[in-house]
Parts: C-alpha cells; sequence; structure tokens
C-alpha cells in the first residue's frame, strides 16, 4: 500500500520507541481524590451538586442547557470535598469540582443501547449524555460534530489514528489492544452520521493511520473484516510527518479534498474522530459508560520507565508519582526541566505537575534539558524555511513581521488566523525566532480587537434602542 502524504511539514525524532511497548494499564490516585474540570469542551458547565453530597461513579456533577454543553460525570464513588479553582491544562485556574473516593463502588451507568436499532436522535443523545467530546486534544462535543448542517453532504468519516506528536503512543497500544472495539466505534459514527436506522447516508469509513504504525494494519483489517464491515471501512496508510494529524492534512493526505479556510471539515465533505473517542462512543452504546476514564502515555527523557495507563478523569498527575512513574533525580542532566500537558510540538507547557487529567489529555512529557533546545532569539535572516516548511503555506516570518510593527490587519492579511500553531516553522527557525508564541499573541490581540468592537455595536445599538423609546 502506498502511503499518501501533504506538501509541507518536518520530521522531528519520534520518541515512540520510549513508549510503544508499554501496554494500557489501569492507575488510580494514590490519594484517592480526583480534581475534575467543570467545563471540559464545547460550553461553560455549571456545578449540578454541592459540596458534602455523595455522587456515584458516571453520575452527572456539572451541566448546562445549551447545544454546545457536554455533562461531566463523576468518575469515582466517593464525596464532594470542594468545588474551587484549580489549575488546569494551560497555566489558567477553573472550577473544579473534588471528589474523594470511597470503597462503596456506586455506579449510575447508561442503560444499553442498541446503535443500529436506534434513530439519529436517539444515537446524538446517547453520544451527549456520555459527555463525549474530542479525545485528541480540541475537545470539541461529538454529538455537535457528529450532526452536520442538512446542506454538508458527508462522503466520508475518518479515524485520526496519526499520533504523529512524538513521544505518544496510547492510540497506537489501544489499536494494538482493541483493534475490535475501534471498528465497532467507528461502525457507530457511520451509522449517526448516515442518518441512523433508515437513514440514506452514503459515507465510507477510513482509518488514517501514519506508516511508522504499518504493523497495525493486518490487526485491524482483520477487525474490520470479523465485524463485516469490509465494503464500508478501509484502512489509509499516509507518511508519517509532522503535523499529520491536524485535520486539514488528515483530509488532504487520505481522500485528497481541501479544508477551505475559515472552514470545518464538514465542507470537505468529512466527519473526522480521535480514536479513543470512537472508543468511548463504542462504550457509551454497549456498556452505557459515560467518558469518565482515558489513556494517556507518560514520557520524556526525564521519566524513568515511560508508560500508558488509563485513569480515571480528574486524576492529578504528580498523584500518580512514585506509584505510577517516576522522575530521573532532578540534580542530573537526564532531570525534568519541562513539563508538558500533551505532545512537545503543540502541547502546553505547565508550571508544575499538579494539575488534573481532563478528557483531552493525550499524554504528559517531562523533558530534560537536552529535549528542550532551550536557546536564544535572535534576528530573522529571511532565509525563507519557516515559508517551506508551512504545510498550510503562510509566511510565518512575514506574519511576525507584522505583529512586531503593530500591523494587525497587514497581518491577517498574510493569514495570521488560518494558522495551526502546529510549530513547525519555529522548529526549522535558525535564528529561533518565537514564532508560535508571537502568533498566539497576535491571535490573541485580534480576537480581543473583535471582541471589544462587537461591545462597542452592541452599546451603539442599544442606545439607539433607548433614545427611540423615548422619543
Amino acid at each position: 500500500m502506498r502511503a499518501k502524504t501533504f506538501k509541507g511539514g518536518i520530521h522531528p525524532k519520534e520518541y515512540k520507541e520510549l513508549s510503544n511497548q508499554c501496554p494500557i494499564t489501569p492507575a488510580f490516585p494514590a490519594s484517592k481524590t480526583v480534581t475534575i474540570p467543570v467545563t471540559m469542551g464545547g460550553a461553560p458547565n455549571q456545578p449540578v451538586v454541592k459540596v458534602g453530597d455523595e455522587v456515584a461513579k458516571g453520575q452527572i456533577i456539572a451541566n448546562g442547557e445549551g447545544f454546545m454543553n457536554c455533562p461531566v460525570h463523576s468518575s469515582v464513588s466517593g464525596k464532594i470535598k470542594k468545588i474551587q479553582n484549580c489549575l488546569v491544562t494551560g497555566n489558567g485556574m477553573a472550577p473544579c469540582i473534588v471528589i474523594e473516593a470511597d470503597d462503596a463502588g456506586r455506579e449510575t451507568l447508561l442503560p444499553v443501547l442498541d446503535p443500529f436499532e436506534s434513530s439519529k436522535d436517539d444515537c446524538l443523545k446517547r453520544v451527549r449524555e456520555a459527555g463525549i467530546v474530542g479525545m485528541g486534544g480540541a475537545s470539541f462535543p461529538a454529538h455537535v460534530k457528529l450532526n452536520p448542517p442538512a446542506d454538508k453532504i458527508i462522503d466520508y468519516v475518518l479515524v485520526n489514528a496519526a499520533e504523529c506528536e512524538p513521544y505518544l503512543t496510547c492510540d497506537e497500544r489501544t489499536m494494538l489492544e482493541q483493534p475490535s472495539k475501534v471498528i465497532d466505534g467507528l461502525s457507530i459514527v457511520l451509522h449517526i452520521v448516515n442518518g441512523g436506522k433508515g437513514g440514506t447516508g452514503h459515507a465510507k469509513g477510513i482509518i488514517v493511520l501514519e506508516d511508522n504504525k504499518a504493523y497495525l494494519l493486518p490487526e485491524l483489517e482483520k477487525a474490520i473484516n470479523e465485524a463485516g464491515k469490509n465494503d464500508l471501512i478501509s484502512v489509509c496508510l499516509v507518511q508519517t510527518k509532522y503535523p499529520q494529524g491536524a485535520e486539514k492534512f488528515i483530509v488532504s493526505a487520505s481522500v485528497g479534498r481541501e479544508i477551505p479556510s475559515a472552514k470545518l471539515p464538514a465542507d470537505a465533505g468529512c466527519v473526522i474522530s480521535n480514536v479513543g473517542t470512537v472508543c468511548a462512543i463504542s462504550d457509551a452504546f454497549r456498556l452505557g459508560m459515560p467518558l469518565i476514564e482515558r489513556s494517556l502515555t507518560i514520557s520524556g527523557g526525564a521519566v524513568e520507565k515511560p508508560v500508558n495507563v488509563r485513569v480515571p478523569v480528574g486524576t492529578i498527575v504528580s498523584d500518580l508519582m512514585p506509584d505510577v512513574f517516576t522522575l530521573k533525580a532532578e540534580d542530573s542532566v537526564q532531570g525534568a526541566v519541562k513539563i508538558i500537558s500533551g505532545g512537545p510540538m503543540m502541547g502546553f507547557a505547565m508550571a508544575s505537575a499538579d494539575f488534573p487529567v481532563a478528557k483531552g489529555t493525550s499524554g504528559v512529557t517531562f523533558l530534560t534539558e537536552k529535549e528542550t533546545f532551550l536557546e536564544e532569539e535572535s534576528q530573522c535572516i529571511s532565509c525563507g524555511s519557516c515559508v517551506a516548511k508551512c504545510a498550510m503555506r503562510l509566511s510565518p516570518a512575514l506574519i511576525v513581521r507584522e505583529l512586531k510593527a503593530g500591523n494587525l490587519d497587514k497581518a491577517k492579511s498574510f493569514g495570521l488566523m488560518d494558522c495551526i500553531e502546529c510549530g513547525c516553522c519555529a522548529f526549522v527557525c535558525p535564528a529561533k525566532v518565537n514564532l508560535i508564541q508571537r502568533i498566539r499573541l497576535g491571535k490573541g490581540l485580534v480576537r480581543q480587537k473583535m471582541a471589544e468592537e462587537k461591545a462597542k455595536a452592541a452599546a451603539k445599538a442599544n442606545a439607539e434602542k433607548a433614545e427611540g423609546g423615548a422619543k
């Protein structure tokens, strides 16, 4: 099978060998306490429990009424100890519900539901009730993604199995250990996208796999054959290259279509789900299990023995030390100097490991000084390396040049808001210019300006309305 690819991109060292031979093992926080963010994708939720309440595993503890709201469930049976702001991925503080687990073993699961005997609406309701969001990092509500507007014709449902971030291997292990669940979850997604029972949709499923994981091809094809889905699901090999996992490049490499600027995959006739997401959808129907656990990779040169683990959502990362993993001595050259929630390319550098595993946490990476490549920024030499490697076909150097000059509109015209912040440009920049940091700041300024203009327009409209009423 010929591996497909896209233009641009880079080939960072993969470091997959550190953990891809490690089976996914269950783990539990040493303190028997979880800190669950009230909102993990979608519109902001509100707690529906209070301090002192006893909750069951799988019980809804936070929710909202809006279409974009996605409920949050307790990942343990226990007692609500606190509801307070806590450190979360991104180094921000967000409302969290702290639950101390007990040994009561109370569970509140959903009734088992046969997806293939259910309507599209009933299936979407189940996906929402289970609190399923994209588990690749974006955490977009799955019940919204699987229900594109009626005018969008979906031809393909793609499973993003690229896992192109260095170090991370939890998706790879999931496909190796549970290929039948991946196929079942994809089959359910296809059933929903095609209209549910009696639907007339024609979408096909494609598992998009980087060729550094080509050894999984026989396992996946065997699972497809056993499920009797040969006419509906296939596997597409793509070349191992970063950022293959970005939705624009998954689509372009696998089906040869381009997602228009500022548009969604549905505009290119595609729906994309992560490996973990389709497995969670299978569990929601077959077991009635809400999204209360997730697999993740804990790796990096500063970790003694990297692992793949499955933990309750809300587990504080530092609460897994030293029982689940340990770090090398801080005073050695192999000590951790950087902690990243996610992978090193698009993850968030964290001030400490005292943050919870959320639904979108695919890994935690502990890097040594050698792995971080810390160097001082120098003057751009206009070499064009960033332009050559930008898979979005932008000119990062020109964008940053305009941002430095305060020309937001000019930076936007060069594609500021189209940047996916993959980090390829910064990776190849010989001058070590902080391209991504500056672009993120620029985007923030644009959004701030838009919010201010919207507020001014609203205030003006209200004033005119009040003036008209007075007359």
